[in-house]
């Protein structure tokens, strides 16, 4: 990663925080992962990784990192993970292991992700951002006339993310990958894409409170801090 596509924007740590604290169950353990990541130890582009229970040595891990993406396990991790990397980051590449679908112990989240289409590897014009998160609430509004609960509602920076909370086995018999992929093909159009590859339990989803940072920041298409909006 060049050093003009890094992050413009700072992290915030009250965000990441809040983002803790509404998707972790105290006790938990998440791993952190940042891709294309620079550090003050090392400034050549790399993945970091740790396992973490503690929320504060989580966000301070987050705020050292300036990377395209930063990114937590959902569901919770195996705590003998934690004898990977405790409460810290390391380095990491493709021969290290990090968290695999055998490792999570329980799913507690269904991931709806709200992509808007544009080429690969750039940040969301303002009017992209815009529709991502539109088609979240519309998502969110069927669902609920379905009877589904209250999700959250988080803005990923380019696009919108919804949260519903599940207790299912990590093996769930298909059924977050079925309900995935119902709402793609009922959602998914021309602008916007639902992404029915979020099934696997061990998948990493962004920091809220980190920055999302694809491509060069511009003035039209700009590196934002991802957040929770709605229902944290």
């Amino acid at each position: 990663m060049a050093q003009g596509q890094l992050p413009t924007t700072p992290h915030d740590r009250n965000e990441i925080l809040k983002a803790c604290q509404a998707l972790f169950a105290p006790g938990q353990v998440a791993e952190l992962r940042a891709l294309d990541a620079v550090t003050k130890e090392w400034r050549r582009p790399h993945t970091v990784s740790g396992y973490f229970d503690d929320w504060d040595k989580l966000a301070a891990a987050a705020l050292g990192i300036r990377a395209r993406g930063i990114y937590v396990t959902l569901n919770p991790v195996n705590p003998a993970l934690l004898a990977r990397a405790l409460n810290r980051l390391r380095d990491i590449n493709s021969g290290d292991p990090a968290t695999g679908d055998g490792d999570i112990v329980a799913r507690r989240w269904l991931p709806i992700d709200c992509d808007p289409v544009r080429p690969t590897g750039i940040s969301a014009t303002a009017a992209e951002h815009d529709l991502a998160l539109a088609r979240a609430r519309e998502i969110r509004d069927y669902l609920g006339t379905r009877g589904w609960p209250e999700p959250l509602l988080a803005d990923s920076g380019n696009g919108a993310h919804l949260l519903y909370r599940v207790d299912l086995p990590a093996d769930d018999g298909g059924l977050v990958a079925g309900a995935l992929a119902a709402l793609a093909f009922r959602f998914t159009d021309a602008l916007v894409i639902v992404d029915e590859k979020n099934f696997n339990p061990g998948r990493i989803w962004k920091l809220y409170g980190t920055v999302a940072a694809k491509g060069d920041h511009t003035p039209e298409r700009p590196h934002r801090l991802s957040r929770l909006v709605e229902g944290a």
